[in-house]
């Protein structure tokens, strides 16, 4: 029975031990109080004169507990022999008693320091902007963030990733050392559990965002982590959720996990859609990226004082901003509608602006300098005659979306070191595809294909190996195709896919015309989005090779070369052919970085001249 009792006293005292630092202090001080009383009584039982000497009871608690906490306090007593020896009892019981305290404080505060800086406690914020998950957008989605909170007195963004707080925090210092009024708080956990979604208080956030992680899976965990949000109970006003998959065959399935409040994108449909619209005018990859990135001019939803007026009338109306379309207030956009599109009260015009608080409507209207418009000359259709280099998982859709842009007769040759499938070359109706073997990375190769026959030539990077190693060996067949290109005497446009946007850096001094780096541009579009859901029908409208586009048209279309105008006489001349002018690109800076000769939303009054070369960037049917 006794030995029943000791084991259940000794299970309870195990029990306590297990609650950590707290009872571990409560243990020790309940030691102390302990051997404080022992002492105490000990001395007031058997030393009666050392207990009157010293205040009585109350005293002697006093004397013990002091050498409890200091043992030096005991080098001035007198008494007789027993009282000092009780009193050295007390102090070296004190001296481990104390030790033990500190060594336990120590552990407990080492260990809580250490749990914060694995960035597992709660966060509390409102109004802020997560981001789920970690992969190389993450540093392009937080300097974008960064860029579009400058007017704001505070803003945060959540990073929550399966990854240690401290590395993540070192390697954002590392990449992006300024974010300005922004600040980045990171949490460490797994975005797929429920419990470590709470760390980071979605019920209070403006927008989440949910990046694919690295890896071949990434479709399925972004997947799920949407039917995780969309199955959770919000408290409060649901955030704004948006993600992207990389797979267009999974699109269906995350929209359907989704649900009807949040947005998911095609990253693989929109990457297609900028290879294939760049590949036929210089330029392009560098309008998109203005446009996508709140650096430099941005489109905005702006509401239009001009009720009554028609569309055509709206696009000289403004000092600053240039009109790109019309947002009915029953929430349909129209991108470069008709000129006589009349504009109704609650619309909103879409604009193209540095800031919408720079966007001015005019006291007059500009000057048309009409002696310098030129006469718009028809030009008959032409074939068009493409290589592209390499082969991917996007090759398919991006033949396919070729086949909708060219003219009938047209021709796209495949150069790989392997022929494609058979279903590349089904169901076309204006293309042929042909197939030429190829090494991309040998010169002797790249110059057997003959490359004075082709206007375009599209450069497709290796899905199939390391996208660092893909991107080094792109590198080295632009050197050549660049080189090739120089002796030929410019007979063709390139444009180069890449993983990674530090290695676009480096390929400029190739000269190739266009980069497109999908993940970039995704990161992009996916920041847009956060800051207002609304814009993802314009985007997926010019993206569409349906409908209006962007395009860079050669400005003696505009212009007369030579003469001089303004920008609000490019306006005028688009208008005409029913297109929106939103900017031009001078042929003498295109090998300028960062711009590359592009000016979107130039003054309409400043003197212009454009000449041979030059184009004009205008939103157009075709």
């Amino acid at each position: 029975m006794r030995k029943r009792l000791r084991e259940r006293l000794r299970y309870w005292f195990d029990g306590t031990m297990d609650r950590g630092t707290p009872a571990l202090i409560g243990w020790l001080g309940l030691a102390s109080l302990a051997l404080i009383t022992l002492v105490s009584a000990v001395v007031v039982t058997f030393a009666h004169k050392d207990t009157a000497d010293n205040g009585g009871w109350l005293g002697v608690v006093w004397m013990s507990l002091l050498r409890t906490l200091d043992p030096g306090t005991m080098g001035g007593d007198t008494g007789r022999p027993l009282f000092l020896v009780l009193m050295l009892t007390v102090t070296i019981g004190g001296i481990f008693i104390v030790s033990a305290l500190i060594g336990v404080m120590t552990t407990g505060l080492e260990a809580r320091i250490q749990q914060l800086r694995k960035g597992t406690s709660r966060l509390i914020e409102h109004g802020h902007t997560i981001v789920l998950g970690w992969s190389e957008q993450v540093f392009t989605v937080i300097a974008e963030l960064a860029e579009a909170n400058q007017s704001e007195r505070r803003s945060c963004v959540v990073i929550l990733a399966d990854r240690d707080k401290v590395d993540m925090e070192d390697e954002i210092r590392r990449r992006i050392p300024d974010t300005g009024k922004t600040r980045v708080i990171c949490r460490s956990g797994n975005p797929l559990q429920r419990g470590d979604l709470e760390l980071v208080s979605p019920d209070s956030a403006k927008a989440i965002m949910v990046l694919s992680p690295i890896g071949d899976d990434s479709d399925i965990d972004v997947i799920k982590t949407l039917l995780l949000l969309n199955g959770r109970t919000w408290t409060g006003t649901r955030p704004n959720v948006v993600a992207a998959v990389q797979s267009s065959a999974n699109l269906a399935a995350a929209r359907l996990a989704a649900g009807d409040t949040a947005l998911v994108i095609d990253a693989d449909d929109i990457a297609v859609g900028l290879i294939v619209q760049s590949h036929r005018q210089s330029g392009l990859s560098t309008v998109f990226n203005e446009l996508l990135s709140f650096i430099g001019n941005e489109i905005y939803p702006w509401h239009a004082t001009l009720a009554g007026a028609t569309y055509g009338e709206s696009l000289n109306a403004f000092e600053l901003g240039v009109p790109i379309g019309v947002w009915r207030a029953d929430g349909e956009a129209l991108v470069n509608p008709a000129m006589d599109t009349v504009i109704e009260r609650g619309d909103r015009l879409l604009m193209v602006a540095e800031d919408d608080l720079l966007i001015k409507v005019a006291a007059t209207r500009p000057r048309i300098a009409r002696s310098a418009m030129a006469v718009a000359a028809f030009r008959p259709p032409v074939p068009d005659r493409t290589l592209l280099i390499g082969w991917n998982s996007r090759a398919e859709k991006i033949i396919a979306q070729l086949d909708l842009l060219v003219k009938p007769g047209s021709v796209v040759d495949i150069a790989a070191p392997r022929p494609p499938r058979e279903e590349a070359n089904r169901e076309l109706k204006n293309l042929t595809v042909g197939f030429k073997h190829c090494e991309p990375t040998r010169r002797p190769s790249l110059e057997a294909l003959g490359l004075d026959d082709y206007r375009h030539i599209v450069v497709l990077t290796d899905d199939g190996i390391d996208p660092g190693r893909a991107d080094d060996r792109t590198l080295v067949t632009l050197l050549h195709l660049r080189d090739i290109e120089i002796q030929l005497g410019d007979p063709y446009s390139i444009v180069t896919e890449m993983h990674d946007d530090a290695n676009r850096e480096v390929a400029q001094v190739t000269k190739a015309d266009d980069f497109i780096v999908s993940t970039k541009v995704i990161s992009l579009l996916l920041t847009q989005l956060t800051e207002n859901r609304h814009l993802y029908a314009v985007f997926a409208d010019l993206f569409d090779p349906q409908g209006s586009e962007i395009y860079l048209k050669p400005a003696p279309s505009y212009l007369i070369p030579g003469a001089e105008a303004n920008f609000a006489t490019v306006i005028e001349a688009a208008r005409q052919r029913g297109e929106t002018a939103i900017g031009y690109r001078l042929a003498r800076q295109s090998d300028e970085p960062p711009l590359y000769g592009v000016h979107l939303n130039p003054s309409k009054t400043a003197p212009l001249t454009l000449e041979e070369g030059d184009t004009v960037v205008v939103l157009a049917e075709d």
